[in-house]
């Protein structure tokens, strides 16, 4: 009996194998036509003309130097669609624009600052760090567009060598969206508050979570800071009012 089962094992350990061998060999017949293929696709582009190419079994590694972290996650798509590809190994640098951590990290928070105005960017709050090169992006956003379109700028801005999206999407609610708006009313419409309403980025954000509310942003006074705790704890819904809002130094 156990000799039977060895070998009826072994007859399956093989059969797996054989299939094993025979994909890859099949992947790799075509490792000349495929190579052709991503040569004649990224010549295409002038931005992909440091990008160097090999494949092997199907799978295509690609190396070299692109000036923007956008054009590096391009080219693997470009690639990716071209037929009996396998996959794609994205190693290419981006060798662009070399801005001090610092300096990247402002620039990206004023590009992130403004985002979507006169859409739903005062319902998202997102912020970035960076170091060496690497921006990481927190915070959370309204819908996933809200959150693409913060990383489309982390992607697009020189200097940027790599992304870490950490962007939470808060869940569809229409029970959160009414919060939402009850909030800004209450917030915009007070004598007080109605000011920061004139700066088109909306300084005070209101992110709402499965009826949690939060506030972020700047606020010029410590006043003006606890009139918009006192004005999110009166919506209606709302299970809990976290107030994070800054006050500017020196205030």
């Amino acid at each position: 009996m156990k000799t039977l089962f060895s070998a009826v094992t072994s007859v399956l350990v093989l059969g797996i194998l054989s299939v094993g061998l025979v994909a890859q060999t099949s992947a790799g017949r075509y490792d000349g036509v495929i190579q052709g293929r991503v040569s004649q696709e990224l010549a295409k582009k002038q931005e992909f003309r440091k990008i160097q190419e090999t494949t092997e079994d199907g799978i295509v590694t690609l190396t070299g130097t692109v000036d923007l972290y956008q054009q590096k996650l391009d080219a693997a798509k470009r690639v990716r669609k071209l037929a009996n590809i396998q996959g794609v190994r994205n190693l290419i640098t981006v060798a662009g624009t070399v801005v001090p951590d610092a300096e990247l990290a402002a620039k990206l928070d004023r590009k992130l600052y403004y985002d979507r105005i006169g859409y739903d960017n005062q319902f998202n709050f997102v912020t970035a760090s960076v170091k060496d090169g690497v921006a990481t992006l927190n915070g959370e956003t309204r819908t996933e567009f809200d959150r693409d379109s913060a990383l489309a700028i982390a992607y697009t801005t020189p200097g940027v060598k790599d992304v870490v999206n950490e962007v939470k999407v808060a869940p569809v609610s229409i029970f959160d969206d009414r919060i939402r708006i009850s909030a800004l009313r209450a917030i915009y419409r007070d004598p007080v508050l109605s000011r920061y309403a004139i700066d088109p980025a909306l300084p005070i954000r209101i992110v709402v979570d499965r009826g949690h509310l939060s506030l972020y942003g700047t606020v010029a006074s410590t006043m003006d800071k606890n009139i918009a705790g006192i004005r999110a704890n009166q919506v209606f819904g709302a299970f809990s009012v976290q107030n994070n809002l800054q006050v500017v130094k020196g205030s």
